[in-house]
């Protein structure tokens, strides 16, 4: 039973009387008046079904509190001062999962009509033993529980960065704690192929390791130069699966075609629609070693190079997927399908003529010929595929599940077909988005704070009861680009994972944010005597920077959850004076460096300190407004983020400054409040096209002197409007439009670049414009 006991040592609780502190909470919990004491004359009654988890129990109160209780396999009175373990599916639910523990002043029951109830009423239970090795004494409850979803997944990418066995045992220990039951284990990409397969050796002999790694923020800085890689032996694979499985955890194995497969092509270069041209290499992306041949990637992204779909690569991929499937008992085979660029499709005699044969429309309906042809062979295999939302295009393979990622709209289409979904989007799921304003290390971009994960609802009000069916659940998606070791692996997780667990499992209806923030100091503390690194961005310091009553200049608005220490801040330089923050600051309309922290009564700096710069110009703090809202994905702070004088100088790291549109224009008007003189107008953007986001095709600013065309217009002259082209891959994050113009109203309309072309990341789908900042001299 040592397999069992690190799981059993992460789950010890805050305090005696803490049962508020659970996650997730209970569909039914009720309190009583008393308590229960387990002591050394306490007895472990377990015979059956549940014997082995009264052993659990026993190894864990031992192994935790030095008691060593009496087991006892069958007893058919109730014994008083014992904890007894019923297999009752009648009484306490058949359900798979589901579970009841009653705590009397003369022992505790727990019942459960499954495997699963049982294991996961422990997992209840050990949340509820006191800290103090000395005493055992725990309230009287009564609960009655039950998952809400049957799927309750976790997903770790071992490709960009690999892990070593023990650390996913850790891993999946996390999850066993918070009583998810799905691991999606991400196991090939272009950056590495992470698990043997005999008879393609080169898989991981090649595919397995990269020459280099790139520093910094995509494209990269510069490249480590440094030889990495690493994968997981078959053996290694059953040992995980089978540790997952007795903690009730179904382990589903990536696969990814027919995109990201540069690893699998650089081993076997066949698979490739051009096997004799070399892996093309972003323009600007630092390289290390030879560009000759086909290569694993060093950077991050979407890549031109897919497998061809020939028979030699189906029969390749048929004699993977005949080593894989034996080795996941799983019924669903994730074959990824995302990001899949077409254009070495289009350039292929082989692939056009292949569309022609079969009658498909055009290389979409191509995909949906591969992903279906994969499907019809692992059904074959009594096994069903599973995929992330663009094997919807061109038409969804028969018997295939989706995990809908770009927002909920493929897992509402899909489920409208009656295919089953996962949820998993990007706005509320993809937790290595940047969890703080304030973070101090690397990340993807993005901002997903732990309110928005535990705000997620994953069946969409669009569906019909019937249609609802069809939603499974959801999942946590962990992407390790910028995660290089374990310990950030945690710092990204918690306690966002632990909101999510609450979401798939206790009841709609008693998920309370305002409860959970009460649980939160007693979770942190657990996860301090665990020694498990977390994230804690809920105690930072948050800025907002506000309008005026009358838009006549902005305010800093400084908050935080941590209400014992005070608020402290400079306006200008460190050697200004230092004011304790008691309301919004009025900022003087100059250009200068704010510093703010929190401070303790003994004068010392707690968490990160906030630095941020201010840029005042004509626009500043004035009433905006906008035609299309920005997606939910890149909000800022509204629209006021356009003049709220921060200028973006870190990009995507930043991106909760930036508002984001993906496939819109941008349209905004600025209301000055009184008529002026104008020189010019600055649009502050981005370009990233790695990422999608590209600059806007044209700009065209309006100036008015109202925007009242009736009896009450201002008198002046009539409206004027300029315009530029804008030419994409000139690396400028600042459009200016120059002209002497008089007007109290300016428009501004950034054109959306439209469809991303053939041959760069994301072809085929809209582009992203990204907006941060509007100035006017």
């Amino acid at each position: 039973m040592k397999k069992y006991f690190l799981i059993l040592c992460l789950l010890v609780s805050a305090k005696c009387f803490s049962q508020l502190n659970i996650v997730p909470m209970p569909a039914d919990l009720k309190m009583g008046k008393g308590s229960f004491t387990i002591n050394k004359n306490t007895k472990i009654i377990a015979s059956g079904l549940p014997e082995k988890f009264g052993t659990l129990l026993h190894d864990f109160i031992f192994n935790n509190y030095a008691l060593k209780l009496e087991k006892i396999t069958y007893s058919k009175k109730n014994i008083i001062n014992s904890i007894r373990f019923v297999h009752d599916g009648k009484m306490y639910g058949a359900g798979i999962g589901s579970y009841a523990i009653k705590i009397a002043d003369n022992g505790i029951l727990i019942g459960a009509g499954t495997p699963q109830g049982f294991f996961y009423g422990l997992q209840t239970l050990f949340q509820f033993m006191p800290e103090s090795k000395n005493n055992l004494t725990i309230s009287q409850l009564y609960i009655s529980d039950y998952p809400r979803f049957k799927y309750r997944g976790m997903h770790l990418d071992v490709a960009r960065h690999f892990y070593p066995v023990a650390f996913i045992k850790k891993y999946i220990d996390y999850l066993a704690a918070y009583k998810f039951n799905t691991f999606h284990w991400h196991l090939t990409d272009d950056q590495g192929w992470r698990i043997e397969i005999k008879k393609y050796p080169l898989l991981t002999q090649v595919g397995g390791f990269r020459n280099g790694t790139i520093t910094g923020r995509y494209p990269g800085k510069s490249n480590d130069s440094i030889r990495y890689g690493g994968f997981y032996t078959q053996q290694q694979i059953k040992e995980v699966v089978q540790y997952a499985a007795e903690r009730y955890i179904d382990v589903i194995p990536e696969i990814e075609m027919p995109g990201h497969a540069s690893a699998a092509i650089a081993a076997y270069p066949q698979l490739s629609c051009f096997p004799e041209e070399d892996t093309k290499v972003l323009p600007g992306t630092p390289w290390a070693g030879s560009r000759k041949g086909k290569q694993v990637q060093q950077t991050w992204g979407v890549f031109e190079d897919v497998f061809a779909p020939t028979d030699y690569t189906f029969n390749f991929l048929e004699n993977v997927l005949d080593e894989v499937m034996p080795l996941f008992p799983s019924k669903y085979i994730h074959i990824g399908g995302d990001e899949c660029p077409k254009e070495s499709w289009k350039r292929s005699p082989f692939c056009q003529q292949l569309i022609a044969a079969n009658n498909l429309k055009d290389e979409h309906g191509l995909q949906s010929y591969f992903i279906q042809r994969i499907e019809k062979y692992i059904n074959s295999k009594s096994k069903k595929i599973i995929g992330w939302d663009e094997i919807l295009e061109g038409g969804l393979a028969p018997n295939a599940a989706v995990m809908s990622w770009r927002g909920e709209e493929g897992g509402i289409e899909a489920a409208k077909q009656n295919h089953d979904v996962v949820m998993t989007p990007g706005s509320h799921c993809y937790l290595d988005h940047s969890q703080s304003k304030n973070e101090d290390s690397v990340t993807i971009g993005g901002y997903l704070p732990l309110e928005k994960v535990y705000s997620y609802e994953p069946v969409p009000a669009v569906l019909n009861a019937e249609q609802a069916k069809y939603i499974l659940g959801a999942q946590g998606n962990l992407w390790t680009e910028y995660i290089k070791n374990n310990s950030k692996v945690e710092y990204m997780i918690f306690p966002r994972m632990m909101a999510l667990s609450e979401v798939l499992w206790s009841p709609k209806e008693k998920r309370n944010w305002n409860d959970f923030e009460k649980r939160l100091p007693g979770i942190f503390e657990r996860l301090d005597r665990e020694k498990t690194n977390y994230s804690k961005a809920y105690y930072d310091l948050q800025a907002t920077v506000i309008p005026g009553a009358n838009y006549d200049g902005v305010f800093w608005k400084l908050e935080s959850k941590n209400t014992k220490d005070k608020i402290v801040y400079l306006l200008g330089d460190e050697d200004s004076r230092l004011n304790i923050y008691s309301e919004p600051i009025r900022l003087l309309l100059t250009n200068y460096e704010c510093t703010a922290w929190i401070q303790s009564s003994d004068s010392k700096k707690i968490g990160n300190q906030l630095k941020q710069k201010f840029s005042f110009n004509k626009a500043t703090g004035k009433k905006i407004t906008i035609a299309n809202d920005p997606s939910v994905s890149y909000p800022g702070d509204g629209v006021f983020t356009l003049v709220n004088g921060v200028q973006n100088e870190k990009g995507l790291s930043k991106g909760n400054e930036f508002l984001g549109f993906l496939g819109k224009d941008l349209d905004a008007t600025i209301d000055l409040g009184a008529v002026m003189d104008i020189k010019k107008v600055t649009l502050h953007t981005l370009e990233q096209n790695g990422s999608w986001i590209y600059l806007p095709s044209k700009v065209e600013v309006t100036y008015m002197y109202s925007i009242d065309t009736g009896k009450n217009a201002l008198l002046g002259p009539p409206d004027k409007m300029l315009s530029v082209d804008i030419a994409q891959g000139k690396n400028i994050s600042k459009i200016e439009i120059p002209g002497q113009q008089r007007c109290r109203y300016i428009r501004v309309m950034a054109k959306n670049f439209g469809i991303i072309p053939s041959g760069n990341p994301g072809a085929g789908n809209a582009a992203w414009l990204f907006a941060d900042e509007i100035e006017v001299e």
